[in-house]
C-alpha cells in the first residue's frame, strides 16, 4: 500500500512526527505497554528505513509517505516522560501537534482492535498525559492499539501493561499493527477522517 520513498537529511524540514511509544530496554520489548514501538519497527520493515539515530532523548530515522517527509521517533524517556522528547522535536523542527501522530496501547480496546483519534484528553495513558503537558495541547492525533483489559479490577495496572502479549493475541495485534501502518498513509496524505471510517473498530 505504500508509496516508494526516498530517504531525506535530517536538517530538512519535516510534514509529519510520527511517534511510537513504549518503555527502552530488552525486558520491555514485547510487553503491551510496547505496542507503540512495535508498530514502529512494523513501518520500518515495510518502508525499508531504519530508526536507529540518538537524538531528542530518542531513536529516530526519517522516510517518505507519498510525497510527504515523515520523522519517526521512538522517544527513550521511559513512557511517563515521553513528552520531553516529543516537544523538543517538535519545536526544534517547528511541526505543529496537528501533524504530530502518535501510536501507543489502549487497555479499553480488545487485542486486535483499532482507534484513530484527531485529538482528545490522555485516558489515564501517561505517556500521553506526559505529551500534553509539554506540548501543551490534546490537539495532535493518536493510533491506539488495543492490548485488552485487565483480567479484574484489582490486577496491578503496571502489572498488566508492562507484561507479555499471550500467544492467543499476537495475530490480532500483528493485525492491528498492519492496520495502523496503512492508516498513517490515509493520515499523512490528509484523509484522517478515511482512515477513521476504514480502520477504526
Amino acid at each position: 500500500m505504500f508509496n516508494k520513498f526516498k530517504k531525506t537529511d535530517t536538517s530538512s524540514t519535516y510534514d509529519y512526527l510520527v511517534v511510537g511509544l513504549g518503555n527502552p530496554g530488552a525486558k520491555y520489548e514485547t510487553t503491551r505497554h510496547n505496542a507503540g514501538f512495535l508498530c514502529i519497527t512494523k513501518l520500518e520493515d515495510n518502508l525499508g528505513f531504519k530508526v536507529k539515530k540518538l537524538k531528542f532523548h530518542s531513536l529516530i530515522g526519517d522516510t517518505r509517505i507519498g510525497n510527504k517527509k515523515i520523522l519517526v521517533m521512538k522517544p527513550q524517556t521511559m513512557m511517563n516522560n515521553s513528552g520531553v522528547a516529543v516537544s523538543e522535536c517538535a519545536k526544534f523542527y517547528k511541526i505543529p501537534p496537528e501533524n504530530i501522530i502518535v501510536i501507543f496501547d489502549d487497555i479499553s480496546l480488545d487485542p486486535g482492535k483499532l482507534r484513530i483519534k484527531r485529538k482528545g484528553s490522555a485516558g489515564g495513558h501517561n505517556g500521553i498525559k506526559s505529551i500534553i503537558a509539554h506540548l501543551g495541547t490534546e490537539n495532535f492525533p493518536r493510533i491506539k492499539l488495543g492490548v485488552g483489559k485487565k483480567p479484574h479490577p484489582d490486577y496491578d495496572l503496571a502489572d498488566w501493561v508492562l507484561g507479555n502479549f499471550p500467544k492467543s493475541d499476537i495475530p490480532l495485534v500483528r493485525n492491528a499493527i498492519d492496520d495502523a501502518c496503512n492508516a498513517l498513509e490515509y493520515i499523512v496524505k490528509g484523509d484522517i477522517d478515511g482512515a477513521m471510517s476504514k480502520f477504526n473498530s
